[in-house]
């Protein structure tokens, strides 16, 4: 999971950070997919990466979304 992680932090676009479940979730963009990161709160161990490509998957991401400003 290390090169996974590594590979989304380098090259993924990071949209937006949110809490759930006792976790840290941090939501990535890459190519045509999305990525969310799960970490134990306090912790930076991976514990899964989720990966989707269905837009419906973003809900629960929109309020936490900060778009740049034009």
């Amino acid at each position: 999971m290390g090169q996974q992680t590594e590979r989304l932090l380098q090259a993924g676009h990071h949209l937006a950070d949110r809490a759930e479940y006792g976790c840290r979730l941090q939501l990535y963009a890459l190519g045509d997919f999305y990525a969310e990161i799960w970490r134990l709160a306090g912790e930076e161990r991976v514990l899964f990466i989720n990966l989707f490509q269905n837009p419906a998957q973003l809900h629960p991401w929109l309020e936490a979304v900060q778009l740049p400003e034009v």
